[in-house]
């Protein structure tokens, strides 16, 4: 199988136009697609450049979808404090709501959470539901008490920033509790607005084995978005090697997982959760809770066979 990586696709622009711009990397592209017939698995609505194209007629593609490409775009540009920025998203929004309609050409679509199944089957009958793959094989929690309470996440990315910049201001500022906020390149923001209280941390740009650990050892996960734009891979991690989760009702609608995390939306009432998960060692009982609802949905293996279904095997 070809597996056409969305970090390697196509600048932005070939997704608008007709194929009058081909360049060097897009012709050798093509000629590896049709080296053999595998099927093509496209990562993203930005890499179907090819999609339509008259010589991969014949093969199975499948685009596995991230999200409704248009309205995450969308949903940047209402966050985003850059002029410039702000504008490129409101047109990135526009045009990939035209360029949609490539996924007509589509052996299958595998959408990535149910919002994005309900949005596409509705237009293409050969949707199918394939949940997130992730790094874990199996849930692996440690029972007990943990040390603080964690956000995570890449921190130079607005929704991030937003979302910590909150915690910071109407969460951790007003509770005695350990803080620590770690991921990719933390905004100046972050930095500023964090050193004004002993009790918040901000750990900076930590290696993978580094954040595994930060998150199970912490007591609480708390995972707020304001931003509803399908399942997050962090949400996942947390839920597969950390103990307490506390998220808002948009990091877990429609995800399945709203019955083992702790939802809570306005800062007094997550302040009052925290306090009490606080004193609540993680038990046995919690995780094999976990283990229950992670098994049905989403495991690896399962989805794995449905994409193996999807190519005729």
């Amino acid at each position: 199988m070809h597996y056409y990586k969305r970090e390697t696709g196509l600048p932005y622009v070939f997704n608008t136009l007709p194929y009058i711009v081909i360049t060097r990397t897009s012709n050798n592209l093509l000629r590896n697609l049709l080296k053999d017939d595998y099927p093509i698995l496209f990562e993203g609505l930005h890499t179907c450049f090819f999609l339509p194209h008259p010589d991969l007629k014949n093969r199975i593609k499948i685009v596995r979808t991230h999200n409704v490409e248009h309205e995450y775009y969308r949903s940047l540009y209402e966050v985003e404090g850059n002029h410039f920025n702000k504008q490129y998203f409101r047109m990135e929004s526009k045009k990939l709501k035209r360029y949609e309609d490539v996924l007509a050409h589509a052996s299958a679509i595998a959408a990535i959470s149910p919002d994005d199944f309900n949005y596409f089957s509705k237009k293409y009958t050969n949707t199918y539901y394939i949940p997130a793959f992730h790094f874990h094989e199996k849930v692996e929690i440690k029972e007990g008490f943990g040390a603080y309470v964690l956000y995570h996440g890449n921190l130079s990315v607005n929704e991030n920033i937003q979302a910590a910049l909150y915690l910071i201001k109407e969460v951790f500022s007003k509770i005695n509790v350990p803080f620590r906020i770690a991921g990719k390149n933390p905004d100046s923001e972050i930095l500023k607005a964090a050193q004004e209280f002993i009790h918040i941390s901000v750990i900076k740009n930590p290696g993978r084995k580094e954040m595994d650990d930060l998150i199970a050892n912490a007591h609480i996960n708390i995972l707020p978005t304001f931003q509803d734009t399908g399942i997050k891979l962090k949400l996942l991690n947390a839920m597969f090697s950390g103990r307490h989760c506390l998220a808002n009702s948009l990091m877990v609608r429609n995800t399945g997982l709203e019955q083992i995390c702790s939802i809570k939306n306005k800062p007094d009432t997550i302040i009052r959760e925290i306090k009490k998960l606080f004193k609540l060692p993680y038990s046995k009982k919690f995780i094999e809770d976990r283990k229950r609802v992670l098994s049905d949905t989403f495991s690896n293996e399962s989805g794995a066979k449905k994409i193996i279904g999807l190519l005729g095997f």
